[in-house]
């Protein structure tokens, strides 16, 4: 039996361990993937911490990495359309019956050297884009892509707020101005995370802790405070803060998880004005597709992206780094 190095979380007691596992065998429609590069997420960081927890894991422990590139290593029977060597990159979940499954949560994911793939999450990686700029977009990138063009539908001229500048909120400043959002306001405590999202596109970057930050939105919007507003930081302040500079009809969209409870403090006011708070999760799966090709076309442009590439056996560094924000990085990316 051939064997491989996987980052394996055992759930019952947060423990990460790199360690050799049974190589995968690819079944029917399914495909052996060498991982190039895999990403690491904050997801990856509560799922150890113990804030996030698998919905349909079916046993104790899980290959981590839900962000994934590389090349087809094996075909299983009845694939086709596919050759071993061929660029990939694999979405970041995928629908089994009703449940919507999670790479790397709910099922082995890519923190190791090889990954097991369904041929219908496969999306072909054009060669002119590294790996460890493809890794990336499952998630990273077609999270808030997702956020903004299918769940908030924000049109051109449109007044957004972006709370949260992390992997996930720094790409949608980036991608709030590709569908031509404006003004895009950007507000995070870290001084780094305001000036990241200025470089990024945005075109104000306030302190959520800045009494005359409300003030400060009305000014940029022309008195017409925000139409939409993203919380990428699942918290309940954020969510406060954000509903206070929402417009009339404003939506204020989560994409950062918590377990917390969802309150409104003035549901007088949130009626008033026809307030909506959206959930959102992942993406369509058009998206991956979708961003490829705008990075391929040259519309967007990942290299920023990548703070760090580390070897797959400091996995733990690389959480460790991610989770205390030392060296403020965008995305690490685990190479096995």
């Amino acid at each position: 039996m051939h064997h491989m190095r996987a980052a394996r979380l055992h759930i019952p007691s947060r423990t990460l361990t790199v360690e050799d596992v049974p190589r995968p065998v690819p079944g029917p429609q399914q495909v052996l993937v060498r991982v190039e590069a895999a990403g690491v997420c904050l997801s990856d960081v509560h799922l150890i911490d113990g804030s996030l927890t698998p919905n349909y894991l079916q046993q104790e422990s899980v290959t981590l990495g839900h962000e994934v590139a590389g090349t087809v290593a094996e075909l299983g029977p009845e694939v086709s359309g596919w050759t071993v060597g061929q660029r990939v990159v694999l979405q970041a979940g995928e629908r089994r019956d009703s449940r919507l499954l999670t790479r790397g949560v709910d099922y082995d994911g890519g923190w190791a050297q090889y990954a097991l793939a369904s041929v219908k999450t496969l999306v072909t990686l054009p060669e002119s884009i590294p790996f460890e700029q493809a890794a990336i977009i499952p998630d990273a990138v077609s999270t808030p892509w997702g956020a903004i063009t299918t769940t908030a539908s924000v049109r051109p001229a449109q007044a957004v707020g972006v709370w949260g500048i992390g992997g996930l909120g720094a790409h949608a400043v980036q991608l709030l101005r590709t569908v031509g959002a404006y003004p895009i306001i950007a507000v995070d405590p870290v001084p780094a995370a305001r000036r990241r999202a200025l470089e990024f596109g945005a075109d104000l970057a306030l302190d959520p802790a800045d009494p005359l930050l409300s003030e400060q939105v009305l000014a940029a919007t022309g008195g017409r405070a925000l139409e939409v507003a993203f919380d990428f930081a699942g918290a309940a302040a954020v969510r406060e803060q954000a509903l206070s500079v929402l417009g009339p009809k404003g939506r204020l969209v989560l994409v950062g998880l918590t377990d917390r409870p969802l309150t409104v403090a003035d549901g007088t006011r949130f009626s008033f004005l026809q307030h909506q708070i959206l959930g959102h999760y992942g993406s369509e799966e058009n998206a991956v597709p979708q961003l490829l090709a705008l990075a391929e076309g040259g519309r967007l442009d990942f290299s920023r992206s990548i703070t760090d590439v580390l070897p797959l056996t400091d996995a733990a560094e690389a959480v460790e780094r991610l989770r205390t924000k030392a060296g403020d990085p965008i995305r690490l990316i685990l190479r096995p």
